[in-house]
């Protein structure tokens, strides 16, 4: 237990772990009814991230998390089996940055689906000219 602890609260994972909390603190604000989950979708439009059509929120929730995930999982899993060195301390430090651009493939590839729950919410950009005639004439 304190190994899980001292991953989580250590550099540069903690960075996610604070990410994670203020997460946590947002959909608690949510859930009590302080706010909704739109409420950023004004300031940015995930489209170009590969992450159109859910709200903002629920996009970053599910970056935010799967990063945090992969990043402990990691890390832990290299505590448990690398002997610790100068290599294992450098490993440690570069894991939960490489664990980003993991994270964004895996959301791009969760929130695909969940789009249709979402239909106020851009979609993904059609793709095809006979689709695009064919909207354009509805």
């Amino acid at each position: 237990m304190s190994t899980l602890l001292s991953v989580v609260t250590g550099p540069p994972t903690i960075l996610l772990t604070t990410a994670l909390v203020v997460l946590l603190c947002f959909w608690l604000l949510v859930a009590a009814g302080v706010t909704s989950v739109g409420s950023f979708d004004a300031d940015a439009n995930l489209r170009a991230w590969g992450m159109g059509g859910v709200p903002v929120a629920v996009a970053v929730s599910t970056l935010t998390a799967v990063a945090w995930f992969l990043s402990v999982g990691g890390v832990l899993l290299l505590v448990a089996c690398a002997p610790p060195c100068a290599a294992t301390g450098l490993l440690r430090m570069v894991l939960p940055v490489a664990a980003l651009p993991v994270a964004w493939r895996l959301t791009c590839l969760f929130v695909r689906p969940l789009h249709r729950l979402f239909p106020d919410e851009p979609g993904p950009p059609a793709r095809g000219r006979a689709r695009d005639r064919a909207d354009r004439a509805v």
